[in-house]
Order: C-alpha cells, then sequence, then structure tokens
C-alpha cells in the first residue's frame, strides 16, 4: 500500500493519469452538451445554412395545377437571347450600346425597370443598348405597364412644362415619354424616362409606331425569360 502510495505521488505517474481524466470529463460533457442542444434546438451542429437549396421535384398532380412551371420557351422574338456583357451598376448618364450580337431586323421592343433605374433594348431578343434613366417621383411618378408607342417627334418641347424633350417617344396620351436628358444623379423627370441624349437618337432611329415599351418595378430577366407573353407579343 505504501508503495502504491509513493507511486501516486510521483509527479510524473499525476500528470498523464490527471491529463487522461481532465480528457475524458471534457469528452462527456462535451456529448452531454450536445444532447441537450439537440434536444432543445434540433439538429445541434453549427454549419451554416447553404446559400441556395435544391427545390423538391414537383409531383405530377402539381404539374398538372401549375402549367407555368413548365420549361420555359427557348426561342421567338421575344425572348430574351443574349444580354450585353456589363459587369458593373450602369452610371448616370451613361450607356452601352452594341448592335452586332443581334440580327439586322427584328421586332423591338423595350424594358425600363424603375427600381434598378434602367432601360433596355431587345432587338429579336437580343440586348442591344441599356443606359441609367430619370424616372419621376412623389406627385409625378412614372407609370408601370405596357405601353405601345404612339408618337416621334425628334424635336419635340413639352406644351406643359415648356421644356425641350429631343427625341420623343409618346407611351401615353397625358405626356408620358421616352426622351433624352441630362441624367444625373439628383435629377428626376415628370413621369417621363428620361435617358441620355445619344442613347435616346439610337433608340429613336431604331424604333417604330406599335412598338411595346414594359415598365417594371422590380422585375428583373435572364436568359431563356419572356420578354412580352400573351397578347402583347402578337
Amino acid at each position: 500500500m505504501g508503495k502504491q502510495q509513493n507511486l501516486w505521488s510521483k509527479r510524473w505517474v499525476r500528470m498523464p493519469l490527471g491529463f487522461i481524466a481532465t480528457s475524458l470529463a471534457s469528452l462527456l460533457a462535451f456529448h452531454a452538451g450536445q444532447d441537450i442542444a439537440e434536444v432543445a434546438f434540433g439538429n445541434g451542429t453549427a454549419e451554416a445554412a447553404p446559400m441556395v437549396i435544391a427545390a423538391p421535384k414537383p409531383t405530377a398532380p402539381a404539374l398538372a395545377l401549375a402549367p407555368s412551371l413548365a420549361a420555359k420557351p427557348a426561342d421567338g422574338p421575344f425572348v430574351v437571347k443574349s444580354i450585353l456583357p456589363i459587369n458593373e451598376p450602369i452610371k448616370f448618364g451613361k450607356f452601352y450600346w452594341d448592335e452586332t450580337r443581334a440580327p439586322a431586323n427584328g421586332p423591338l421592343v423595350v424594358t425600363v425597370d424603375l427600381t434598378a433605374r434602367v432601360i433596355s433594348v431587345f432587338r429579336d431578343g437580343h440586348e442591344i443598348g441599356a443606359a441609367a434613366i430619370l424616372k419621376g417621383y412623389g406627385e409625378k411618378p412614372t407609370p408601370t405597364g405596357v405601353f405601345p408607342i404612339t408618337e416621334k417627334d425628334a424635336d419635340h418641347v413639352s406644351n406643359i412644362y415648356d421644356a425641350p424633350m429631343p427625341h420623343m417617344l409618346r407611351l401615353t396620351n397625358d405626356g408620358v415619354s421616352i426622351h433624352g436628358s441630362k441624367v444625373e444623379a439628383g435629377y428626376a423627370t415628370n413621369g417621363c424616362v428620361g435617358v441620355p441624349d445619344e442613347f435616346a437618337s439610337n433608340l429613336f432611329k431604331l424604333a417604330k409606331l406599335g412598338d411595346k415599351v414594359i415598365i417594371t418595378d422590380g422585375k428583373k430577366m435572364t436568359i431563356g425569360d419572356p420578354i412580352l407573353s400573351g397578347e402583347h407579343a402578337s
């Protein structure tokens, strides 16, 4: 017995045994705490949730009840086929114009996103122009909807505000139009869509009466999405 006490009293024996005892206690405490967390909160792991979660495969009845879930149309003059390679936000007063990706002829359609404050021009589904815009606020907001171009006037002057509106494309009877403007931060319109003068000139040359302008507030599109659908695509 005395020999055992002397053995235990030696430091080189106490330290390893103490370390093993402490490690076992910590391991048991960890698992006990993990079990308690899992009971209280469900899965007790600390992994971050994935940014993108795969959607469950729809059942046959769901597809039958929701035909809109079918595959996007792959072709047609009003389906997005290509977009301009713009890798940064478009600054006020700046625009992009490149018709080389699109056929020389084809239906023209213009989209305006009021949230992003961007206008895009598509020909046969290919984006050929994009620019930052000015829009209306307060009592004179820019309206949303699908509007045909009803009038063109390269040298228009507003009879309401006595202001020049170069390369004007009229959208509504009460004066809402796309026209050249001084597109700078801090400026606004009285409901119109203001674009840089050179961009307005380019669009004016291509646009025809009856071409559609789609004004939305936050809607985004990507390759394969319809630009126009239903009765508006005719």
